[in-house]
């Protein structure tokens, strides 16, 4: 994607990208996503076009349970990116633990499921043995986005969102 993608290029890479797999035998996609019904609406149309069938395991489950559950079971991620809507800088870089949760303001998903944060997995049962990385620096970049997502970006007015980044290296 190139460094402001629309979503004109974001679908058609994506696109592409489906079509590969289904080139490939593969027929199903799975996602975590929980409780975005317009996001889930999206990925299923997206998938329909190359008759791959959307999976969706953690629908409507509690995503304070899913995140506690989550630590429990042993599995490792590391916040890689945060919306800055949501979170200070203070959180890129930290591991999921019960102190990162319990460091969340109030109004955050525990799973970061409105956009919040992102997060890379490390580590946990499924894995045959942890990935290792160094983190690297954290950047700061700024998306502009139409305030009225109907209409064009240069017919608009707009506003942006900052996002912090953290490299992993390996």
């Amino acid at each position: 994607l190139s460094e402001e993608p629309d979503m004109i290029e974001y679908e058609k890479t994506v696109n592409d990208c489906y079509a590969l797999l289904k080139k490939d035998g593969f027929g199903q996609a799975i996602f975590g996503d929980i409780f975005l019904e317009d996001l889930k609406q999206f990925r299923e149309a997206q998938l329909a076009k190359q008759n791959i069938q959307s999976i969706f395991p953690l629908w409507k489950r509690d995503s304070k349970e899913l995140i506690h559950e989550f630590i429990s079971l042993g599995f490792k991620a590391i916040i890689i990116c945060v919306n800055t809507k949501f979170l200070d800088k203070n959180f890129c870089g930290r591991i999921i633990d019960e102190s990162f949760i319990n460091d969340l303001p109030k109004d955050a998903d525990a799973c970061g499921e409105n956009g919040e944060y992102h997060s890379f997995v490390f580590d946990g049962p499924v894995f045959k043995s942890p990935i290792k990385f160094n983190t690297g620096e954290i950047v700061y970049r700024e998306y502009k986005t139409p305030v009225d997502s109907s209409k064009e970006c240069f017919t608009t007015p707009q506003s942006a969102t900052g996002f912090y980044f953290i490299d992993l290296l390996p």
